[in-house]
């Protein structure tokens, strides 16, 4: 099954999670930072002050994405990397090193798609402001995304704002599993309405800083929502969730406003963000694409005995799950891309990250061989292809991760790579799902 000529063939990575190098530089202090030097916060109390060590082995690294056959990387930049203070002084070294990075790509044919936040927060605003909590954080983001466009607006054409808004809200401000650790519910659903804030303010600097190749994004991690049964209450939570998870972002930014389903829920339970004249209308700037992150779908159910609308999650025992306990569902992203192409009209869509962690262990003939990670990836991209037969506009597919690399709360026990890294020794071997996908890329299928 062949991919259009012009497919981006990726890979993605996340700088807190590869970079290592927290003190050096001039880098300042991230809500990650701190989150994971409080004890029981992340497995085994590991953190990302070292991880793949990528700040000091970028070009080794390139070389990798090359010999994998990737015409396309997308990464993120640390923001306390550039503004150690979230805002006003400018690190520059902080630039040089993606000044660099950027080079090396390009040099290498790899078409650099630039994440602008990847929840790496400086802690002076979470400090400050309190965060996502407030709309400065906003006009504090649109700052930066001047900084760095500036910086390489002449060479980065694709530009992502956000990554995973929704994570960011409910796992780190209403969950507290990841930084800055809070557990707030009303708090967090006003982070999601200034995170969406910054996104609107940051597209018209990007454009403003590039070409006329110039193309401006952002990431959602979207999941399909299926009720556990036929049952109406079964299939209001399911329609609950799907609100919170999915049409709260798309809504707001593809149809500009958000959902009054929702809406009408929050406000009932008082906890509705606050939102002033005009913001509507920034969330909703036009977009050129939208990246999707797909991992599997949720599947939901009324609670037993408790009111309507308390949901929970059913496991599919006999359905095959990853390491992190997630049902591989391949339909499930042929699913979506149809819906958000049916309901949202985006002129472009990519799978910006979709992958799986497997306990994966080098052999005694030195190599990897994860053949369930090559089963998982063969079967999502079967899916992302009969969704372009059906006229989905998907341009490109980035395979989550490059590199095994911490993965946040759960430190460094899951391997998402299709690149091993021994973190002892910072080899990198490439998995047999990599050589995998090198074939498929150069075979365009």
């Amino acid at each position: 099954m062949r991919f259009p000529n012009h497919f981006r063939w990726g890979a993605a990575t996340a700088a807190y999670q590869i970079e290592g190098a927290v003190n050096e530089d001039g880098r300042g202090e991230s809500i990650w930072d701190r989150f994971c030097v409080t004890p029981g916060n992340v497995h085994n109390n590991e953190s990302g002050a070292v991880a793949d060590d990528h700040y000091h082995r970028y070009r080794e690294d390139v070389q990798l994405m090359q010999e994998l056959g990737l015409n396309a990387y997308r990464f993120s930049i640390a923001w306390p990397r550039i503004l150690p203070a979230g805002r006003g002084q400018v690190n520059i070294a902080g630039l040089d090193f993606y000044d660099r990075l950027v080079d090396a790509l390009l040099a290498a044919n790899i078409e650099p798609f630039v994440t602008l936040y990847h929840w790496d927060l400086p802690q002076v605003l979470q400090d400050e402001f309190g965060g996502w909590a407030s709309r400065d954080t906003a006009t504090a983001f649109a700052e930066y995304a001047d900084v760095v466009s500036r910086r390489l607006g002449d060479r980065v054409d694709n530009w992502i704002t956000l990554n995973e808004p929704q994570v960011c809200v409910y796992c780190g401000h209403e969950e507290g599993i990841h930084a800055p650790g809070l557990r707030d519910s009303r708090l967090a659903w006003q982070a999601s309405h200034s995170l969406l804030l910054a996104h609107g303010m940051a597209v018209p600097v990007l454009r403003a800083n590039g070409g006329t190749h110039t193309n401006v994004g952002i990431t959602l991690n979207l999941a399909p929502v299926h009720p556990a049964t036929t049952i109406d209450e079964d299939q209001f939570v399911a329609n609950m969730v799907d609100g919170g998870l999915n049409r709260w972002y798309l809504d707001s930014i593809f149809r500009g406003s958000y959902p009054n389903d929702i809406l009408n829920l929050l406000e009932y339970k008082g906890l509705a963000p606050r939102v002033m004249s005009g913001d509507a209308e920034i969330i909703a700037v036009p977009v050129d694409f939208l990246g999707i992150n797909n991992y599997s779908r949720i599947l939901v159910r009324q609670k037993a005995k408790e009111t309507l609308g308390t949901w929970e999650f059913v496991k599919v025992e006999e359905a095959e799950h990853t390491m992190m306990d997630w049902e591989v569902y391949p339909t499930g992203l042929y699913e979506l891309l149809v819906r958000v192409h049916k309901e949202y009209q985006i002129p472009c869509l990519y799978v910006t990250e979709n992958g799986a962690a497997f306990s994966d262990t080098v052999s005694e003939d030195g190599r990897v061989h994860d053949e369930r990670r090559i089963n998982f990836l063969r079967e999502y991209l079967l899916q992302a292809h009969r969704a372009i037969a059906e006229g989905v506009p998907l341009a490109g597919y980035f395979v989550w991760s490059l590199l095994d690399n911490f993965e946040w709360a759960k430190g460094y026990q899951m391997r998402f790579g299709v690149v091993y890294v021994d973190y002892t020794t910072q080899r990198r071997i490439i998995k047999d799902s990599g050589y995998w996908y090198r074939e498929t890329i150069a075979a365009k299928g």
